[in-house]
């Protein structure tokens, strides 16, 4: 299938997907597949306004029944799965298998919210005033912006509209510009969703906006959009998160991770390899929660590196739309010199690079070698996330070093050891053991599940989305107290007779 009919297939139109002025290219193969019509920034003014209308309208509407829309969500798009994961692939060059499983969150966080909205609890809290009942409940917030980035086109955004829209609150969805068509698909697929729903349900619940950075700045300026989800760069987040904070806004930030591997001793290796492997190459090293840092005991350090050369030497390297590819193209020309820049910094501080060229055979898109570097120690390079295929080898001696040297970076969030001495597994869990917000024992960094909050500390932001109570931060607490006496006793024991 070309480009071109991968589009129609997914229900884009020709006056859709021409005439626009964002040219939209193909990490395949470099080709422009559309020319998109962007968003006037004079016109966010309006957008911001219906949403502030459609919220006053959901926001009466019972959270189970606001459930039954994600519920029609998750039905849509396990019927558009096929079409909607080969834009995914099209648009962010992921293998087959990885397109469609990231629409697969999408469905599995719209079935995890409809039971949410069955239980978006309160609490009743002990008086301390006879004759008084307090409780805590939980209130839509409003409008809710979210900002998406180009390696994950879907599944963020589904994570967090899926809990908004349970929460009562509608979604203003700005994608990267340069993974746009996937959000005009899913918006299609939303509104099939919103006709079955029915008329209890205002029109623009969810409205996609096209542009560059005025777009965002109108979401995150605006005291209409009181929650504002980011996922992208640190640098990003650094800029966005002080001015939502500054018109008491909420952010959520999601931003750049540097994760590590902790390899014991008593590692089950050819475990470690698989999941090395996956979590270092998989998206060509494009995710947030990929592998970038091995730190490995010295015992174990030289038998593994030469397994990871040789599993490196069987990859395959090329279109991802072909079976059997498993290493598919950096999203552009930019991403190729940052790698080759870190790659070449990370010599001149003793590194010793094997692969990171350009990949033999393949033309067309942006294809590179996954490279591995033995670093003699944690480098100004290797602190700073390069978001390519580059994974850093280093040893450590004791289980203490090489925690110190996991935390030993500006990013914080996820983290994993190999070892099957409980132990060190537990320790690497507790409070003395990984800062990160995701801290797993015998698994890769990468592939977090739903049900689980997602998300990182220091320079990752600290915001939390998906599964557990990520909901709470689409909405605002109230607690209330009832006094049900004919007396009006104060609290803490004050006295205030008249």
């Amino acid at each position: 299938m070309n480009h071109h009919d991968a589009l129609t297939a997914a229900g884009l139109t020709d006056a859709e997907i021409t005439g626009g002025t964002l040219s939209v290219r193909s990490p395949i193969d470099g080709a422009e597949v559309a020319k998109i019509h962007e968003t006037p920034a004079d016109k966010m003014p309006e957008v911001i306004e219906r949403a502030q209308k459609a919220f006053k309208q959901w926001r009466t509407v019972p959270a189970p029944q606001r459930g039954e829309l994600v519920r029609l969500l998750g039905e849509e798009l396990r019927n558009a799965k096929e079409e909607l994961g080969a834009i995914v692939t099209l648009e962010a060059g992921k293998i087959t298998s990885e397109g469609l499983g990231e629409v697969q969150e999408m469905i599995d966080i719209c079935d995890f919210a409809v039971g949410l909205s069955r239980q978006l609890y309160g609490l009743t809290i002990a008086s301390e005033r006879p004759g008084h009942r307090m409780s805590e409940t939980w209130h839509p917030m409003g409008p809710c912006g979210v900002i998406t980035a180009f390696n994950f086109p879907v599944a963020p955004w589904s994570w967090n509209a899926a809990l908004a829209l349970v929460c009562g609150d509608p979604v203003i969805w700005k994608p990267s510009e340069k993974t746009p068509l996937t959000a005009l698909v899913t918006q299609r697929i939303f509104d099939r969703a919103l006709a079955r729903f029915g008329a209890d349900a205002p029109a623009d619940l969810l409205q996609v906006v096209i542009g560059g950075a005025d777009i965002g700045e109108a979401l995150v300026n605006s005291r209409d959009v009181p929650v504002l989800s980011a996922t992208g760069s640190t640098r990003m987040g650094a800029i966005v998160g002080p001015k939502v904070q500054a018109r008491f806004g909420r952010p959520i930030m999601e931003l750049g991770g540097n994760n590590a591997m902790i390899v014991a001793p008593s590692a089950d290796l050819d475990m470690a390899v698989r999941a090395i492997v996956f979590s270092a190459v998989g998206t060509a090293g494009q995710r947030c929660t990929s592998l970038r840092r091995l730190i490995v005991h010295h015992s174990i350090r030289e038998e593994l590196t030469e397994k990871l050369k040789q599993a490196y030497a069987s990859l395959t390297i090329g279109d991802p739309r072909t079976e059997g590819t498993l290493v598919g193209p950096l999203i552009d020309e930019t991403a190729r010199k940052e790698m080759a820049s870190a790659l070449k910094s990370a010599e001149a501080e003793g590194g010793t690079v094997h692969g990171g060229g350009d990949a033999k055979g393949v033309e067309g898109g942006v294809y590179v070698s996954p490279a591995l570097v033995e670093m003699p120690r944690q480098t100004e390079t290797v602190q700073t996330e390069t978001f390519a295929p580059i994974l850093y080898v280093m040893g450590y001696d004791t289980l203490e070093e090489a925690i110190e040297l996991q935390n030993d970076v500006p990013q914080g969030l996820s983290s994993c050891i190999f070892t099957l001495n409980v132990r060190e597994a537990e320790t690497f869990l507790s409070a003395v053991g990984s800062d990160c917000g995701i801290a797993n024992v015998n698994i890769g960094p990468s592939g977090a599940e739903i049900g689980g909050a997602f998300g990182g500390e220091k320079e990752t932001g600290g915001g939390r989305e998906s599964g557990s109570d990520a909901w709470k931060g689409y909405m605002r607490r109230q607690t209330s107290t009832v006094n049900y006496s004919s007396e009006l006793p104060l609290a803490q024991g004050v006295k205030f007779d008249i």
